[in-house]
């Protein structure tokens, strides 16, 4: 496993109404984890959504700056190259013996979610500006992670699951194979008129920085979603993009 990513005052990020934070302490994780459990499941009952790779990972919350309301999070896992990726949460799903060959450092993204009602795209554009500056600073080379369209039924999403098929499927060098059990492989799609905007927020950034999928979904039925494999190789970001993230990230407002 590549070197921890440490908690320090470098990654408390303030931009205007919101701060991001990169914390590893055990009331952070808990907080992340119970917006976790009330975002994924729509159980406000104290309960936490938690797994074995918390403790692994940076967690990063999102924070209203006046009142330290929580109303974002996501974890990130640090590899040292892709001879670690098995270590993943993405390697559950997925085969991912062709990213093994991966020469650079990568980072997981995962659990990203939002609190109910928390819809300004301010609140995004700060989550990925702490992400932009952790990715520098650890001189990142890929981001990939799992991401999830709401719902087991593959119908509801054909329209979205069609753009991916038609135009972000990754390169066969990298792409990953079935490894989960139950899965819908975009060849079972059909003829669908494709609609970007059917594809959730969070993949369609990744999807605008020159993300690439995998050739099928995976129907994760114990948190009541549909994903697909998603990789973001950092060189490939177009260079207005990264620029923008990068101001977003080294300058606060």
């Amino acid at each position: 496993m590549g070197e921890p990513v440490e908690a320090t005052e470098a990654e408390v990020l303030e931009r205007g109404r919101y701060r991001a934070r990169a914390s590893r302490a055990a009331d952070d994780v808990r907080a992340a984890q119970a917006l976790r459990r009330q975002a994924f499941y729509g159980a406000a009952d104290g309960g936490l959504d938690r797994d074995r790779f918390d403790r692994k990972c940076l967690h990063v919350l999102v924070e209203e700056a006046a009142s330290g309301r929580l109303v974002a999070c996501y974890r990130l896992l640090f590899l040292g190259s892709g001879a670690e990726i098995g270590q993943s949460y993405a390697a559950q799903f997925y085969d991912l013996a062709r990213l093994m060959a991966w020469p650079g450092r990568m980072v997981e993204m995962g659990r990203f979610c939002l609190a109910p009602g928390a819809h300004d795209p301010e609140i995004l554009r700060t989550a990925w500006a702490m992400m932009t500056r952790l990715v520098d600073r650890e001189r990142i080379q890929m981001l990939f992670g799992c991401s999830s369209f709401a719902g087991t039924d593959p119908r509801a999403h054909l329209p979205g699951l069609a753009v991916l098929r038609d135009r972000f499927v990754g390169p066969v060098k990298w792409r990953p194979g079935v490894g989960a059990p139950d899965v819908f492989g975009f060849e079972r799609i059909g003829a669908v008129t494709p609609r970007l905007r059917a594809v959730p927020p969070l993949l369609r950034t990744y999807l605008a920085m020159g993300g690439w999928v995998s050739d099928h979904a995976v129907i994760d039925r114990a948190l009541g979603t549909l994903h697909v494999f998603t990789g973001l190789e950092v060189a490939a970001v177009p260079e207005a993009r990264a620029r923008a993230l990068r101001a977003l990230a080294h300058k606060t407002r």
